[in-house]
């Protein structure tokens, strides 16, 4: 299987364009303001412009209002939205727009659970726990607890750098990563050099699969 990778954080338009030049298959904004990866609407619209055709364009929000994600969505052509709170099945699908929902891992049954709950979501991130944040944390998690059996496509994230993500890929065998603190130079800069050997490893292990 081909794992798509996404680069999530961004908030500079030179990052953007490495990340779009080195394969990166999706682009994430960080649309809640306490993240230090966040965007503000402006800013996100002019970094979109550096996305070109077949790179997705996602965003990510963590207990918004509907009306904020809404304005988000007028102004800026999302081909994906991204809920990283406690949000409900219900007020995810309002959007008329393709969803994921990220849930933090902390005990078994969780994500067969989540895919219950979320079963028309268009994927199911998986992250790890952290009492104080929702995602962003650098920290992995506990991967034998993610099923075998999928009913939706499975997104892995939580403390993946080019240093792991090949065995995470081997392991979990996930539909896509999803990375942003480990091809950092600090908080919400991001390195050249770690997002290419980051995609390198995917492909590496996709191809040789």
């Amino acid at each position: 299987m081909n794992t798509r990778v996404k680069i999530c954080g961004l908030t500079r338009a030179e990052d953007v364009e490495a990340a779009v030049a080195k394969g990166a298959d999706a682009i994430g904004f960080v649309f809640y303001e306490p993240s230090p990866r966040s965007v503000t609407i402006e800013q996100a619209e002019a970094l979109a412009h550096h996305i070109p055709a077949f790179v997705s364009v996602v965003g990510l929000f963590v207990n918004p209002e509907r009306d904020y994600v809404n304005e988000v969505l007028r102004r800026i052509p999302l081909d994906l939205l991204q809920f990283h709170g406690d949000e409900t099945a219900g007020f995810c699908e309002q959007f008329d727009r393709r969803w994921i929902k990220a849930i933090r891992v902390q005990r078994a049954g969780q994500i067969e659970q989540a895919f219950d709950d979320y079963k028309f979501a268009s994927g199911l991130l998986v992250d790890a726990w952290d009492p104080d944040r929702y995602g962003g944390t650098g920290h992995s998690f506990n991967w034998d607890l993610i099923p075998s059996e999928r009913a939706l496509p499975l997104i892995l994230a939580g403390g993946l750098s080019s240093d792991n993500v090949s065995g995470a890929v081997k392991k979990v065998r996930p539909w896509a990563v999803d990375v942003s603190g480990g091809v950092e130079k600090s908080k919400g800069i991001k390195d050249v050099e770690k997002i290419t050997k980051f995609i390198r490893e995917v492909h590496r292990v996709c191809n040789t699969d």
